[in-house]
């Protein structure tokens, strides 16, 4: 069974992108969140999301099933997918 993936992302950063990118070309689901695009209690509460797993709040956070990856960082993603 594969591990969910979900990615807290800004819809004008280029490493989030990247991560987006790749993620497709190694034709994997996922689910994600343009931070930036939210506004209010909806952002406020994704942001309280994103620090529990980055307190950094950095993007692109990457979760996938328990395993956070904090940058696009495509040695590790292809691991934490197993590819």
């Amino acid at each position: 069974m594969e591990e969910p993936i979900k990615i807290y992302t800004l819809s004008t950063c280029s490493h989030c992108k990247a991560t987006k990118k790749f993620l497709d070309k190694c034709q994997v689901q996922y689910e994600f969140q343009d931070v930036d695009l939210l506004q209010g209690k909806e952002r406020a509460a994704i942001l309280e999301d994103v620090k529990k797993w980055n307190p950094r709040c950095s993007f692109p956070t990457i979760i996938i099933g328990d395993k956070v990856i904090v940058g696009y960082k495509e040695e590790e993603i292809k691991e934490a997918i197993g590819l």
